[in-house]
């Protein structure tokens, strides 16, 4: 005890004071270090915030990405269904050319005046018509190269020159293409 009370004298401090600084002293350090644990804790919960944030935005552009991406591919694909609509029936109509000159030939020799085979014949034009197929027949208009096909050059009473003075074979086109271009006659304008 002598040597208790010596170091309380050399220290200047009081036998009951004693207790109580080794007291504050852990208490100290323990609340220092939970304080340092809770700062790292907060460190890293603000950099894995960060991270996730990062991460969120980074999955975010991907899926609008991939949304851009399907919605390019949808349309791609109804614009080929299109392209491949069209031509079918431009195919169709490509074939049934040499039945509609054979139709054409029966009509300017008057075997389609009446009967069952003109109705046929009637009602096979209409539904080529609302399939958007249109004749190229007309006689007197100016010639185009682009839709005609000139066969002869002649004189042609009352028909000015580089015009169509006659038809000789029908031309189709649906829309803005040409199925078969019209053969003619064009005038000289003599």
């Amino acid at each position: 005890m002598s040597e208790a009370k010596d170091q309380n004298e050399n220290s200047g401090q009081e036998p009951e004071n004693q207790p109580e600084a080794a007291d504050q002293q852990p208490t100290a350090d323990a609340l220092g270090q939970a304080e340092a644990i809770l700062n790292e804790a907060g460190e890293s919960v603000d950099g894995e915030q960060d991270e996730l944030s990062e991460v969120v935005t980074e999955l975010r552009n991907d899926l609008l990405r991939l949304q851009a991406e399907y919605v390019n591919y949808r349309k791609r694909v109804e614009r080929d269904r299109a392209v491949a609509r069209e031509n079918a029936v431009q195919g169709m109509l490509s074939a049934l050319l040499p039945v509609l000159d054979d139709i054409d030939a029966a009509r300017a020799h008057g075997d389609l005046t009446d009967g069952p085979f003109a109705s046929i014949a009637n009602k096979l034009d209409s539904i080529l018509a609302q399939h958007g197929l249109e004749r190229i027949n007309e006689a007197g208009v100016e010639f185009d190269p682009n839709v005609h096909e000139a066969l002869l050059r002649q004189a042609v009473p009352e028909v000015p020159a580089d015009h169509v003075g006659q038809v000789l074979r029908t031309g189709y086109r649906k829309g803005n293409n040409i199925l078969r271009a019209a053969q003619v006659l064009v005038a000289t304008g003599e």
